[in-house]
């Protein structure tokens, strides 16, 4: 079951290419009220969505559903945390973003890294209790944390935008020259 597929662009691509698209039903709910009774599933996944949720508020009350629906929660989220110059890289562009969008939109699209005591701390105020957890390096690919130097130059706020097109060009420049994705911290947690 995928419960938001509207940002994955390649949802259809991504689950024909590895053998589960008739096995994942596509849903667009509010994962905050999840329309399933308790524990119907043996286990509730949230793989790269904590920093795409709009507020902490909301991190606790999907988490919260995700622990009332399922005997099991699996979460996994990159950390702000660079072990070597190539995540460094990484981060310095990646934690631009929630300054460029909110500029921009006037409101955060993808929010900061948590660390993983943050992560936990979710957990435990959802009701949760965590029975393992870890960190990994997933080796991912730079581009990730990429995002075009045009959205700074939309910024209206003429200041605003000679701040973030500095610090922008700044961080692109270490990215250009090779970035690699965080450590990811992952935990495994019930009611």
């Amino acid at each position: 079951m995928a419960v938001d597929k509207a940002r994955w662009r390649f949802f259809e691509e991504i689950t024909s290419a590895t053998g589960v698209k008739h096995r994942v039903i596509p849903m667009k709910l509010d994962a905050r009220e999840l329309p399933f009774p308790f524990k119907a599933f043996d286990l509730a996944v949230l793989v790269h969505g904590v920093r795409s949720l709009k507020n902490e508020e909301t991190i606790v009350k999907v988490i919260s559903e995700m622990l009332r629906v399922s005997e099991r929660v699996f979460i996994a989220e990159s950390l702000p945390i660079a072990n070597n110059e190539r995540q460094m890289a990484h981060l310095d562009l990646y934690n631009l973003r929630e300054e460029i969008f909110e500029a921009l939109f006037g409101e955060k699209d993808d929010l900061h890294y948590f660390s993983m005591e943050e992560l936990k701390e979710f957990v435990k105020r959802a009701g949760g209790k965590i029975i393992e957890s870890g960190v990994f390096e997933p080796n991912l690919p730079h581009y990730l944390a990429y995002i075009p130097r045009e959205y700074v130059e939309r910024i209206k706020d003429r200041e605003k935008r000679a701040e973030l097109l500095e610090r922008w060009n700044r961080a692109y420049k270490k990215w250009k020259k090779g970035a690699k994705h965080p450590p990811v911290g992952w935990l495994v947690a019930e009611r």
